[in-house]
């Protein structure tokens, strides 16, 4: 049996991204705080027409559970939660948290902490291939939380050098509570960082999409080495 065409939909908060498995150029157009999911779906056929594909996946930042969003997303418009995605595409859709489906993209094997830099900050763990959603983005550090201190938006207002020691003592605080093999470092602000931390890999953003693949690959089981070679 043929595997599925998957579109993988990148949900954040500048803009939506979007690439199905047998394309190699992403679309995308503008997102924003008004931003709903009837008008990310409309949007998203729009500007993938003429793709065929059988399956989505979408990553969305705000918890999901169940492959349902637990609160509305901050940076975006209303009606999130309880929305029929499989009804709105017409075809079967798995919903995961942003963090977590550029997490399983870049996942590389072992004991990995993702945390994403970008309009917040998203993190996830995997562990042997299992997947654990995280939200440590609002836990408490120094004055105020550690995505105040090293979003996008704290990179804007603080400059690089006071942002990036920020982004080395987040990666020492999490890494001595998480015990990783590694931390795998993606979103959009990685770039801004010419040095990494000690024991850290630079992500890419692109990944989100190879997550997406992978939420419907039947050989991307839980094992160590699930993120370096599909299993037989």
């Amino acid at each position: 049996m043929a595997d599925p065409v998957v579109l993988a939909i990148d949900v954040g908060g500048s803009h939506v991204k979007a690439l199905t498995s047998n394309q190699t150029e992403r679309r995308r157009f503008e997102s924003g705080p008004k931003l709903t999911p009837a008008q990310m779906v409309a949007g998203v056929r729009e500007v993938v027409a003429g793709w065929p594909y059988d399956v989505v996946s979408v990553g969305i930042p705000t918890p999901v559970r169940g492959g349902r969003a637990l609160a509305e997303p901050i940076n975006l418009g209303k009606g999130w939660v309880g929305f029929d995605f499989d009804a709105a595409f017409g075809k079967p859709t798995k919903v995961v948290n942003d963090a977590v489906m550029q997490a399983i993209g870049s996942y590389e094997g072992g004991r990995m902490l993702f945390l994403g830099f970008g309009t917040g900050l998203g993190s996830a763990l995997i562990v042997e291939g299992v997947v654990e959603p995280l939200e440590l983005g609002h836990l408490p550090f120094r004055k105020k939380t550690f995505e105040d201190y090293i979003s996008e938006r704290a990179l804007r207002k603080r400059g690089r050098k006071r942002w990036e020691r920020a982004v080395f003592e987040t990666v020492e605080r999490l890494s001595a509570a998480i015990e990783p093999d590694y931390v795998m470092i993606g979103g959009g602000a990685v770039g801004e960082l010419e040095e990494l931390p000690p024991n850290c890999r630079r992500g890419d953003n692109e990944n989100a999409f190879l997550g997406g693949f992978r939420l419907w690959d039947s050989r991307w089981i839980p094992r160590a080495d699930a993120g370096t070679r599909p299993v037989a």
